[in-house]
This record gives C-alpha cells, structure tokens and sequence, in this order.
C-alpha cells in the first residue's frame, strides 16, 4: 500500500497545484481542470438562456469550455446532457479581443456615440455568427450594422435559413455572451446594451426552434437590464445561477490537487482509492470526496489539521474557511476558496515549515484576510458606490442595530456623498452603477443585502460577513482581526 504523503509533499503539491492566478481571463480551462458540481448542470442547459453568477464563480470558464469542443463533450456526457454535444457555439461578446466576431469596448462606445441603438449593433453580431456573407467585405463595425439597418428583410431571412439548416443538420447554433461589464464604462450605457442581448434572445427563443443565446451575467446588472427591458424577466424563469456549496469547494481542491503532472500527485490519488480516469488526462475523485462532507473533512484535517487552534472550541479547519468567506447569501467563489488557500500555503512555508500539517491554521487566517482585500477590491471596482456606503461604518462593530447605521449615514450625508460621486463618474466617463436608492436608507440597506454586502440577523442586527467585513475595517468581537495596513 502506498504510504500517505507527509506535510512537506503535501504542501509542496499544494503549491504546485492550485492556480497561481485566480483572474479568470489568464487562464484557460483545460481538461485535467475542468470540473463539473452537479448545481451547475442546469446552466449548461441549451435552453438555459441567462446564467447569472458574481465574480469568481465560473462565468468565463465554462464560456471558455463551452466555445472548446473537447471540453463541452467532456461536460456533456458528465452531465448527460446529450444535445450539448450536437451543438455549434460562436461567441457574440467576450472578453478576448475579436473583432471579426464583436466590436470591441473602445470600438462599442465610438458606435454608441454614433447614436446607433444596442438593437442593431445585436442583430449585427448575430448575422455574423450566422455567416451572413453580404457582411464579409464590410471591415468596418458601423458599416456592416448601417448595412443591417438599410435590410430588414434580409436579416429576417438569414435567420429563419440559419434555423432551417440547423435543423436540417440536426444541431442547435448557440452564441455566447461574457464579460458583460466590459461593454461600457457609463453602466446606464451598459445596461442598454445588456438590455438589448436580452431582447434579441427572447426574440429568438420564441421565433427559432434552433438558434439560442446564452448569456453569462452578474445578476446585479440582470436586474438594471430589467429597468430598461422590462421583458427580460420573462427569461428569468429558465435563468440559472452559479452556486457552490463547501462539498463542491472540497471536490475541486480536490481534483487539482489529483490533477497534477506529478508523482506526487500519482501517491495522493493511491492512497485514496475510487479515482477513476473517464477522460484521457482527468482523473475524478471518488465520490465519497465529492459530496461527502464526513470523508472531506476527514481528509482536509490531513491537510490542514483538524481544527483552528488546539482544540475545537477554535472551530473545526474544514468548516471555518468556507464559513469565513462566505458572503450575505452564504455563497462562496471558489476563486476566493481557492486564492485563500493558496495564501494559506505561502505563509504556512514561510513562517510555520516545521509545522506538523501541510497547512498552519494561522495561514488559514491570513488566506481569509487576503481573500477579504481581493473580494473588497472586485466590489469597489464593480460597484464602487459601495464602498462610500460602507466607509461610514469603519471602526465599528456587527452586528449592529440598523438605527445605528441610519445614523452614521445621516452623520455622514450619505445620500449627498453618493449623489457628488455618480456626478463626478459621469463626467470622468467612468461610471458603473449607483445605488437605487440613494435617499432612502433602509432600501439602501436591502439592496446591499441583496449583493450579499450585507445580511440581517434573526434580531432584525445589520451584519457584515467576514469577506466584506475584514477589509473594510469593521470589527467583531472574536472574529478574523482586520487586514493590517
């Protein structure tokens, strides 16, 4: 029998296997990475038109898997879903630059300036996935959508031929959206573009038996798409979400760590009988370490110990990360998951290498920390009138009364301090959204809920959870100190 791997080789293929990179735009799915959590079949569902998701939940890499025929008919028979595999996937917006297939964002604000409407440039972007050949002599953007303008009836017929044909070749067009908030920098702008992808599917799904988009979103611009086509909530009934639960998270440390080209990762899987190789290249862990929770923490506590100091009333390591970086949803990125962990490891070697598990709890402490700053930085950058609600807050503990919070935004003017910033952002061309409502305090504090921001306790108490909670300053008696200047 193969004898188990001791804390240095552990930590080492640890180290070795986790992504160095937690962006998903410099990094490429692959088939020995590729992971498919049973919550996420839905979203591949060819009718399954909006998959919404935040940041670092799977967005671009299964808009990256899908476009990937090896991949998708890797997914397809995992989650048996046959169709997947008599499909043809072309990319209607993304983040890679393609500017045979989608105008990029530079190009996007000079034609929106040019007052041509999100519904024309959508329709042109179709015709050329569908390979409307009028177009292929047109270099320009604005040309090829003024040529679409000035010939509805050909547009209409290159779609319904498109439908016939596919049908004919038994297979479904889809085309794919990602990294919608690149689309804009004024997020009123965006989500006239958004709202027009949406308009177009909804056309789409119920003209064409052939033909589907697929559209990864956050689901906060999903909502201010809404605001400017109200129909898009008749696509909400077959939308999707990108979930992960702490099973999940598990399952897919565990497959990098049974992934990688190494002996030591040939000894990790020997030492845990039930992986198999369905995939040339791609070794799946047994299921008991896919969805069972008991087998996962037993095998994470010998990784990392079994609890977060010495004994358990410090909290048991297998829970207590995911509890820590879950946000108000009780959802956690496996992005935030994994870059803490990676943390975790990089300070366990550097300060704790003689210690007895591959992963010292206080690097697991750090990793969270770490994992707070990146979480805290995405939101500023997404949704940068976030940051000036909470700013307020710094110094204080949660949970705390939400009169309290009213009143440290009254102290502090709140309402004027969101109004000054969306003013100075639309003149710095540079804004992405606003709250709704700016005025109203306890709506404000609902719509930070809803991003997960936020969340009430059972005692009606404002509570921030960790990942926001750290980086922004705000204490809590017990809980993970906050990030160091």
């Amino acid at each position: 029998m193969t004898a188990p791997l001791g804390a240095e080789e552990l930590r080492t293929l640890l180290n070795d296997s986790l992504p160095s990179a937690q962006d998903a735009d410099t990094i490429e799915p692959t088939v020995n990475t590729l992971f498919t959590p049973d919550s996420h079949r839905r979203a591949l569902d060819v009718d399954t038109t909006v998959v919404m998701g935040g940041r670092g939940v799977g967005k671009t890499f299964w808009f990256r898997s899908l476009r990937n025929d090896r991949l998708r008919a890797v997914a397809a028979h995992e989650y048996r879903i046959d169709r997947l595999t008599r499909v043809t996937v072309d990319a209607g917006y993304g983040a890679d630059i393609a500017p045979e297939r989608y105008p990029g964002s530079a190009e996007l604000r000079s034609l929106i300036d040019a007052d041509i409407t999100p519904r024309d440039l959508w329709d042109t972007v179709l015709l050329v996935a569908l390979g409307l050949r009028d177009l292929d002599g047109i270099p320009s953007w604005k040309e090829r959508i003024r040529w679409v303008r000035e010939h509805p009836a050909e547009r209409d017929q290159t779609i319904a031929e498109a439908d016939r044909q596919a049908k004919t070749d038994g297979v479904l067009r889809m085309i794919l959206f990602d990294a919608l908030e690149h689309l804009h920098r004024d997020r009123r702008q965006a989500d006239q573009l958004v709202a027009g992808i949406l308009q177009l599917a909804l056309e789409l799904r119920l003209s064409t038996r052939n033909i589907r988009f697929k559209i990864f979103i956050r689901p906060d611009m999903f909502d201010g798409a809404l605001l400017s086509f109200p129909d898009a909530s008749k696509l909400a009934s077959n939308a999707a979400s990108l979930k992960w639960s702490p099973p999940n998270l598990y399952g897919l440390l565990f497959q990098y760590l049974g992934n990688h080209f190494s002996s030591l990762a040939e000894r990790f899987r020997a030492t845990l009988p039930g992986w198999t190789e369905p995939t040339a290249g791609r070794y799946l862990p047994p299921p008991s370490l896919l969805g069972d929770e008991q087998q996962q923490s037993a095998l994470f506590a010998t990784i990392a110990g079994p609890y977060m100091g010495a004994n358990f009333r410090k909290g048991h390591t297998y829970t207590w990360l995911p509890n820590h970086l879950m946000d108000g949803a009780e959802q956690v990125s496996p992005r935030s998951f994994l870059s803490a962990l990676a943390k975790a490891v990089e300070e366990t070697t550097s300060q704790y290498a003689a210690h007895e598990y591959a992963i010292h709890h206080e690097g697991i402490r750090r990793g969270v920390q770490a994992a707070s700053t990146t979480r805290v930085a995405e939101i500023k950058e997404d949704l940068p009138w976030v940051q000036t609600a909470i700013a307020p807050l710094a110094g204080q503990q949660v949970p705390i009364d939400e009169s309290s919070v009213i009143g440290l935004w009254t102290e502090h003017e709140l309402t004027k301090s969101l109004q000054r910033q969306a003013a100075d952002l639309v003149e710095g061309e540079t804004v992405r959204t606003g709250p709704r409502y700016p005025d109203r305090y306890p709506g404000l504090i609902k719509e930070l809920i809803d991003l997960g921001v936020m969340r009430r306790r059972k005692d009606d108490r404002i509570d921030l959870p960790d990942v926001y909670r750290i980086a922004f300053s705000i204490g809590r008696k017990g809980g993970v100190p906050k990030v160091k200047a």
